[in-house]
């Protein structure tokens, strides 16, 4: 069964859609391909103890993950949650209609719990110019998503509360962020940090040499 989950790359400030297209068929193997770097081509050991330990199970056949499009570099262990919702999509442990209509991110504990990930903010603003219903991201990102207005941003904790949110659509509610009172806040003290931004290297460089910034 071949299943379609929406997925983002970060690079810069910018959010570039990704399409992880997970199938499940015949054989005993497990095959990743789209340009992935070490940590994402690492998810599957993660994926299959999280999994278990959260009452499902790693299906007995062939699983073929492609990361689209495949020049885009894949990078980090946020992909964890896409490949294994996909996974559970293809095996039939989850049954679920609306799934390709949500930006899902997220990496996974071996306990089945989602950690929080970086650059959530340009994921959430690709994902509303892209007309999704929603993003869902690690709890701990979620007040961050949620400044972008006119998007739906759900977060989560384990792989069950996903599978339950899809179950169940509408039970679980949004979460709200009022970005104007966030805006008003003064923070005792600013520290310049580009430990979001991935690349733009020459750039982080100058700031550091002309400014004093840290990157």
């Amino acid at each position: 069964m071949l299943v379609k989950i929406k997925g983002s790359a970060v690079c810069g400030i910018d959010a570039t859609p990704i399409t992880i297209e997970v199938n499940v068929s015949r054989g005993a193997k497990f095959i990743l391909v789209g340009l992935p770097d070490n940590a994402v081509k690492e998810s599957k050991e993660r994926i299959h103890v999280a999994l278990h330990r959260q009452g499902f199970r790693w299906p007995g056949f062939k699983v073929v993950v492609n990361m689209s499009p495949a020049d885009v570099r894949k990078e980090g262990s946020a992909y964890d949650l896409p490949i294994a919702i996909g996974v559970l999509l293809g095996s039939k442990q989850l049954m679920a209609q609306d799934v390709s209509s949500y930006v899902i991110m997220g990496e996974l504990s071996l306990d089945g719990t989602i950690l929080p990930i970086k650059g959530v903010l340009p994921m959430a603003i690709q994902a509303r110019k892209d007309g999704c219903m929603g993003l869902l991201v690690p709890s701990a990102n979620a007040k961050e998503a949620g400044i972008v207005d006119g998007l739906n941003v759900y977060g989560m904790s384990t792989i069950e509360e996903v599978c339950e949110f899809f179950k169940n659509p509408g039970k679980v509610a949004p979460i709200v962020v009022d970005s104007r009172a966030l805006l008003r806040l003064r923070p005792a003290s600013v520290t310049h940090d580009f430990s979001d931004v991935k690349g733009q290297q020459i750039y982080k460089e100058g700031l550091r040499d002309c400014c004093g910034w840290w990157t």
